[in-house]
């Protein structure tokens, strides 16, 4: 029996058929931003999650799970992190 290889957007194409799996995937989209944003800005910074979590008063833990989309971190949580970051923290209501 041979494998059939699909790449990554076809897979999505197909999965977006799933109106559960929609449904879940818009979900996570914040987190996901979040977690893109958070990484990009701490590697950018050339920060260990050790150090950023040191600058923010946290823990290692804490921004690992942020990163992984493994938390939900209170808005208080998220100013100390990007005043760690030296970096203004934005937040977005957008209307449906």
């Amino acid at each position: 029996m041979k494998n059939k290889t699909i790449n990554f957007q076809t897979h999505l194409k197909q999965s977006f058929k799933d109106l559960k799996f929609k449904k879940a995937w818009r979900e996570s989209e914040a987190q996901y931003q979040l977690a893109r944003i958070l990484i990009a800005q701490r590697n950018k910074q050339k920060l260990s999650q050790s150090q950023l979590a040191k600058k923010a008063k946290t823990t290692q833990s804490a921004i690992s799970h942020i990163e992984t989309m493994q938390a939900n971190p209170s808005l208080f949580l998220l100013k100390r992190i990007a005043t760690a970051l030296k970096k203004p923290l934005s937040l977005t209501i957008n209307p449906s």
